[in-house]
């Protein structure tokens, strides 16, 4: 029976002890993680504070009972420790400081850092008496430290490590096995978690540098927009330029006609007060019926100079990408002869021999005039341009020609600007719709002609080819639907 009564008692206290450790189990279980949540909640390194805080709470009630404890961060290439420290402060309220401390402040930090290089899993620094004292003088100057001279005769200094820093204890008293292991553990679910936070943070840090150049692209972006605005403004200009030298010239004669007839008018209506003044009734309606048909054709050539004028304006205003129908072969002839006359405003000669050949069948079309007159004026001006340089290396004996022809085939129109000038090069061929190449020296194209060409004949369901042999020929044929 005495024996039975023992067994009892003996296997009531190995469940009692083994009760308390897996009581104990829980406990240290539920303090890693309220740590592990807490750190994999870091977002940044500020908020190492709030960990250390948990820390030390955790440890208070895993009865522990630190002095202080924190998180350190190793800083290997300039031999300082990143500390993040808490302690309960006079008023029972917990604080913690951040600073940077160099390893060779003391030797409790340079003796840390050895432990940590030799692959230790901590280190444990114990002082008293005097060391003690010296340590808190010296660590006085810090922010947080507290001055504890002569409150302890003794404290042990410990540092749990992880790859890349460790978790430092405080305390009055030598820490048992169980404690060194509980916080062995606590070091390993942090390093783990700190690593993760590493990489996260590097994330974010390479999506900030991503998001800065994203915001870096589209200032660059919109500059480059802006400056290909100003660009294709340029060219728009330089055409505009090239028709004002043509429609000076062609805007002068009916000018002309106006100036003439209205001199010739006031002739007329002075003979006619003298015949009204001799009673002459006949003469006079005779000078009267002059001076109608005069003012018929001053009103008809007026009427003309205004055509011209309301097209360079149209040409010089942004287009309003409206199609209209619009007589194609009258279009061409009429860009052709304001070309030729812009040329030779520039100072090149008027090239006498043009050839065209329109189709009848083009007949109307619906276009954006004003766009495709730009892509003419371009072609056109090309090809005199490709004449005039031959004509500099081949003299007198070479004789330059432009054709421009259109014909209609099934349900497509080709528009056709040859030329027998200094020709182009397959190398160049390939890049020659490229937007800011030229093969014009500097100062003399933007580049951007043909490449805007290009755009609107795009835009116009169409397609622009050409092709050319050196010193002998180009050809840029243009295809639209009909």
């Amino acid at each position: 029976m005495n024996e039975r009564i023992a067994f009892l008692e003996a296997e009531v206290s190995r469940l009692e002890i083994d009760l308390a450790l897996k009581s104990r189990e829980v406990e240290v279980e539920r303090a890693l993680e309220k740590i592990r949540v807490k750190a994999l909640d870091m977002h940044n390194s500020a908020e190492l504070s709030e960990t250390s805080i948990l820390l030390f709470q955790q440890l208070k009630e895993l009865k522990i009972e630190p002095i202080r404890s924190g998180v350190g961060i190793f800083d290997d290439a300039y031999n300082a420790i990143e500390l993040w420290v808490t302690a309960v402060a006079e008023d029972g309220s917990l604080y913690f400081v951040l600073d940077f401390i160099n390893i060779h402040v003391h030797p409790i930090f340079e003796n840390i850092i050895e432990s940590w290089r030799a692959g230790k899993l901590f280190s444990v620094t114990s002082l008293e008496g005097k060391k003690l004292v010296d340590y808190y003088m010296t660590m006085s100057t810090y922010t947080g430290i507290p001055d504890r001279k002569g409150l302890l005769d003794r404290e042990f200094f410990y540092s749990f490590f992880f790859s890349l820093g460790a978790i430092n204890l405080v305390s009055s008293k030598e820490l048992t096995q169980e404690e060194t292991g509980i916080m062995l553990r606590l070091a390993n679910v942090f390093g783990l978690i700190y690593t993760r936070f590493l990489d996260l943070k590097k994330t974010e840090d390479q999506a900030e540098l991503i998001l800065q150049e994203k915001t870096n692209l589209e200032s660059t972006l919109d500059h480059l927009k802006a400056t290909q605005s100003q660009l294709i403004h340029s060219e728009k200009m330089a055409s505009l330029g090239e028709l004002t030298a043509g429609i000076a010239h062609e805007i002068q004669n009916p000018l002309n006609f106006v100036n003439n007839f209205s001199e010739i008018n006031k002739e007329l209506l002075a003979e006619m007060r003298e015949a009204l003044s001799r009673n002459d009734l006949s003469e006079a309606v005779k000078i009267a019926d002059n001076v109608i048909e005069n003012e018929e054709k001053v009103s008809h050539h007026g009427k003309r100079a205004d055509s011209i004028v309301k097209g360079m304006l149209q040409h010089a205003q942004k287009s309003s990408g409206q199609k209209m129908p619009t007589d194609l072969n009258k279009l061409v002839d009429e860009y052709l002869r304001l070309a030729n006359l812009g040329f030779g405003a520039k100072g090149g000669e008027l090239v006498t021999e043009m050839e065209t050949d329109y189709d009848d069948r083009v007949g109307v079309i619906n276009i954006v005039a004003q766009e495709i007159g730009r892509v003419l004026l371009n072609l056109i001006n090309n090809a005199f341009y490709a004449i005039a340089e031959r004509q500099k290396t081949d003299g007198a004996g070479y004789a330059p020609k432009v054709m421009v022809a259109t014909k209609r085939i099934n349900e497509r129109i080709e528009l056709a600007v040859r030329d027998n000038g200094s020709g182009i090069s397959q190398k160049v061929i390939d890049k020659i719709f490229q937007p800011f190449f030229t093969t014009k020296p500097a100062g003399q194209g933007t580049g951007l002609g043909l490449s805007l060409s290009y755009d609107i004949i795009k835009s116009h369901g169409g397609e622009i080819r050409v092709d050319s042999e050196p010193d002998s020929f180009t050809e840029f044929i243009v295809s639209l639907p009909a």
